[in-house]
């Protein structure tokens, strides 16, 4: 098959002309945004620039004002819960993690939801994406009062892998965790993206995390939204995003993504 022939791959995510307006604050103003399978893409911005708002909108947690979302070519809106949650997993900020239940009652929520395994089977594949996750069988007999912030994460996380879905969509997975714990979560999240095949789609505000694991990055800024590698937007005349990309901090992730490439 030569290149003119070959077809071309379709977005598993698709946001066509998005708008946000709450009140008369207008968020974001047709903003478009193309998720391709199997990639690692970052969401970044600065303070009030509705990176969680699209995460929302995205996997229709919330409402856009206007314009439209696609998951595998449908809308977001017209897919049937048990679909949708075979389909995308949602880590959300903090963990979100209930707390009157055990660690892997609450993994199991999911496939109580969404299953009809018995109560053994769904405990077996709990633990198991506890595991998957990085934590022990242990920690899933333990309150989430008991863990750190960084196993709260890893429970998060192992709640929104409770049904195999196809697509992640984590909200601030290393806010609040030491440098060395963050880069563990962003260790696990590439490895489960390169192992499982699975889609990713990160909002942060953490430097290290866009620039070690992701492919490409969504810039919100001014209400509109800037796609590209980090490479291209390096390159970018945009203020913000030159003072983003180009302050200390942002030399720092770099150096250690170039030490990183250079050890493999």
């Amino acid at each position: 098959m030569n290149i003119a022939t070959r077809p071309r791959r379709e977005p598993i995510v698709s946001a066509r002309d998005i708008v946000n307006r709450f009140g008369k604050q207008e968020v974001h103003d047709k903003i478009n945004l193309d998720v391709m399978p199997g990639e690692i893409l970052g969401i970044a911005g600065g303070s009030g620039s509705g990176k969680s708002v699209l995460l929302k909108t995205l996997t229709s947690l919330h409402r856009p004002t206007a314009g439209a979302v696609l998951l595998n070519v449908k809308r977001v809106d017209t897919i049937a819960r048990a679909e949708k949650a075979s389909l995308l997993g949602v880590l959300f900020q903090q963990g979100a993690l209930f707390s009157s239940l055990s660690v892997v009652q609450n993994v199991m929520l999911p496939l109580r939801e969404h299953t009809d395994l018995p109560a053994d089977e769904q405990q077996r594949v709990a633990t198991m994406k506890l595991e998957l996750a990085g934590l022990t069988a242990e920690s899933g007999i333990k309150s989430p009062s008991q863990l750190s912030g960084g196993m709260i994460k890893r429970a998060a996380l192992a709640r929104a892998l409770a049904l195999d879905p196809r697509i992640l969509f984590l909200d601030e997975p290393t806010s609040d965790l030491d440098p060395l714990i963050a880069s563990g979560i962003d260790a696990l999240i590439k490895q489960l993206n390169q192992s499982l095949g699975i889609t990713v789609v990160i909002v942060t505000h953490d430097l290290a995390t866009l620039f070690t694991i992701c492919g490409r990055v969504a810039v919100l800024v001014d209400k509109k939204i800037t796609v590209g590698t980090l490479d291209n937007l390096m390159r970018s005349r945009h203020p913000w995003i030159r003072e983003f990309l180009h302050g200390p901090r942002a030399q720092g992730a770099l150096a250690a993504r170039r030490r990183s490439h250079g050890n493999g």
